[in-house]
């Protein structure tokens, strides 16, 4: 009889459908998580605007503004690998909260040093070296945070919803910023108080998305990763390069976005220095730049069109208007010609970060996966500090104009080059849902 039973109970068990995850709308903690790394983003996308214009107004050199930019960048870069051990191995909501404080208070000593009359070159470098640790560490652990709360089936839509924040945030961000520094009251600081605040709302959101309901079941078919035993690194800190490295196509991806990162690192400092030279109030270049992430916006549906083309394709085509993009942004047509160009270049970005997700993120080892995703910004960041660098040094001492073509015909060069990678040409996307 007891045998029965059992057998009995088992076989209604295995009837019994898979407890579906919450609908995106009502996953509070996704929803809590997606408003705090909004907040956050828009105030790293103020100070993006802000502290170029307190670098120009304070020493009027686009060299200078260029080396803020690339020590951030270094910054980053510097914490890439170890941001994925601590991911890996760390509470990721912990992390969040502990990175948003930091860059919080970092973002609040220069709001002093400015208030007070005390802020100098030196601090503002310090604190983007800061700023760009916490940006590294932070950004694992937060890719991280949302496939807690979120199940597998649902990526996609998480993710195109994410393009939301970032586009939004780019959009209304610039044209902030601008408007923000623009007021005189407490010595120019009021952006860089907005980007401090900013950081303390996502911070409050990480803490209370452990009150809120909708962490995502973890489908039947799909059983849960097993965690790593004690002492055991994974592969180490290293894992997430070799898994990157040892796959051709993987490799040849991140080559080409590396490559384009490096050329775009400093397309801002550009375009504000070109529009300054044309006498464009600080809000403006703002809000010139900040509508062109409206085609980020409008990108987002077409991310399922786009997906049709085999992803080698989508990388290479989209990097080649890059190219043409960047050579009409030298023809000096003003700021809504700069926005309506940028708004060009922005449709297939949704596209390609959904693609680095299902190329390299989803098909990464559980237990490495923080590892992965922090190599890969590494990677693709590698080149940014020299880009930012250079890009300053071209607009010291050459007029932005030729600083844009020199960049467009680099950029020409190194797609070209990417484009033999036979590779690129025939990789396909992974079998299962997308």
């Amino acid at each position: 009889m007891e045998s029965t039973t059992t057998a009995t109970a088992t076989t209604i068990s295995d009837r019994e459908p898979a407890a579906r995850p919450l609908p995106l709308r009502r996953n509070l903690q996704f929803q809590t998580l997606w408003i705090g790394t909004t907040a956050s983003t828009l105030g790293v996308s103020v100070a993006d605007i802000a502290f170029p214009l307190a670098i120009l107004a304070m020493t009027r050199s686009p060299a200078l503004a260029g080396l803020f930019a690339a020590m951030q960048a270094l910054g980053m870069l510097a914490a890439g690998l170890p941001s994925g051990v601590l991911a890996d191995r760390y509470d990721s909501r912990m992390i969040v909260i502990c990175t948003e404080a930091a860059r919080a208070a970092v973002t609040g000593l220069v709001v002093v040093a400015l208030v007070t009359g005390r802020l100098s070159l030196p601090v503002l470098l310090v604190a983007a070296v800061l700023l760009g640790i916490g940006q590294a560490i932070k950004g694992s652990a937060q890719i991280l945070l949302m496939r807690s709360v979120v199940s597998p089936g649902q990526l996609t839509q998480a993710l195109t919803q994410d393009e939301v924040r970032l586009n939004g945030a780019a959009l209304a961000g610039p044209a902030l910023g601008g408007t923000l520094y623009a007021i005189r009251a407490l010595a120019h600081a009021v952006p860089f108080l907005f980007t401090a605040v900013s950081f303390l709302a996502a911070l409050a959101s990480a803490v209370l998305m452990k009150f809120a309901p909708g962490a995502a079941p973890e489908p039947a078919d799909q059983p849960a990763a097993t965690p790593p035993k004690p002492g055991d690194q994974g592969g180490g800190m290293l894992a997430g390069v070799r898994t990157l490295w040892n796959q051709p196509v993987l490799r040849a991806a991140a080559l080409l976005i590396m490559f384009v990162n490096t050329i775009g690192a400093g397309l801002e400092l550009v375009i504000i220095v070109i529009l300054r030279h044309q006498a464009v109030p600080s809000g403006t270049i703002g809000l010139a730049i900040g509508l062109g992430a409206a085609g980020g916006l409008a990108g987002a549906p077409l991310v399922k069109v786009l997906h049709r083309l085999r992803p080698g394709v989508l990388l290479l085509a989209v990097s080649l208007l890059y190219v043409l993009i960047l050579a009409l942004l030298a023809v000096p047509f003003g700021p809504w010609w700069v926005a309506g160009l940028m708004f060009i270049i922005m449709l297939g970005v949704p596209a390609i970060r959904v693609l680095v997700d299902i190329l390299v993120i989803r098909q990464a080892p559980p237990e490495q996966r923080g590892r992965v995703i922090a190599a890969l910004m590494m990677l693709i960041g590698l080149g940014a500090p020299a880009g930012l660098a250079g890009c300053g040094l071209l607009l010291q001492y050459l007029p932005g104009q030729t600083a844009m073509l020199l960049l467009a015909g680099t950029e020409a060069a190194g797609v070209a080059y990417c484009a033999t990678r036979r590779e690129l040409w025939q990789a396909c996307w992974p079998a299962g849902p997308r």
